[in-house]
């Protein structure tokens, strides 16, 4: 099992910057990428950033695309991912997964943390 904690959630004004991180713990071993999606309220999950645990690999989705980083510390086990220029429509319940064998967009991710909320004020 990989136990996931996503923190550095909370509330900013349109065009200021957070960063998330996701501290993994347990069989970190399995990882094979880590990735990250949101939820708005009523809406369905959606893809953010993935990145792969032992290369510098990463997907973005086009919405986040030259505005969102991920990154890795894989000595500290955690994924970081830097949100600047925040938009309104980025306000969301944040995610972290991990996946064991795959680097991938799709929500077929093996370990999910509990959610870090992000709200952007207009």
């Amino acid at each position: 099992q990989v136990q996931l904690v996503e923190s550095g959630g909370g509330l900013v004004q349109a065009g200021g910057s957070l960063r998330l991180s996701c501290a993994a713990s347990g069989r970190t071993f399995s990882i094979y990428a880590m990735g990250w999606f949101r939820q708005a309220p009523g809406k369905e999950r959606e893809f953010v950033a993935a990145i792969r645990w032992s290369v510098s690999m990463t997907y973005y989705a086009d919405s986040v695309k030259g505005r969102f980083t991920i990154s890795r510390d894989n000595a500290k086990n955690t994924v970081y991912l830097q949100m600047n220029s925040l938009k309104p429509e980025d306000t969301a319940l944040y995610y972290c997964a991990a996946h064991r064998d795959r680097l991938t967009t799709s929500p077929s991710y093996d370990y999910w943390g509990q959610g870090t909320q992000v709200t952007v004020s207009s």
